[in-house]
């Protein structure tokens, strides 16, 4: 069973960069696509980025391209959401979340794996 760990959520003024990581274990984490979400109260859980097994793809909601950049380490087992130019908007609970598959799903209902969120505040 694959757990994941979230850390480096916090407060940043808007305009400031935050770096989330995800530490996996319990599993191969290189057969892993893995995946950022984010929550608000009373919203759906929305993809922000996803990453291939060994780091050669990537995708991005349209919120997050250009400011947000998904990378992983297999050797590490670890997966970072660096976010840059940060907006009040980006204020919510950040997930991590895995699969075992080949493409790259955007879906919350296609991921197996969560961990329990990083809390992102950006205030207004």
């Amino acid at each position: 069973q694959v757990q994941l760990v979230e850390s480096g959520g916090g407060v940043v003024q808007a305009g400031n960069s935050l770096r989330l990581s995800c530490a996996a274990s319990g599993g191969t984490f290189s057969r892993l696509v893995m995946g950022w979400f984010r929550q608000n109260p009373g919203k759906e859980r929305e993809f922000v980025a996803a990453i291939s097994r060994g780091g050669g793809m990537t995708t991005y909601t349209d919120s997050g391209q250009g400011r947000f950049t998904i990378s992983r380490d297999n050797a590490q087992n670890m997966v970072y959401l660096q976010m840059n130019s940060l907006k009040p908007e980006d204020t919510a609970v950040y997930y991590c979340a895995g699969v075992l598959r080949m493409t790259l799903p955007t879906q919350r209902t296609e991921y197996d794996y969560w961990g329990q969120g990083t809390q992102v505040t950006v205030p207004s």
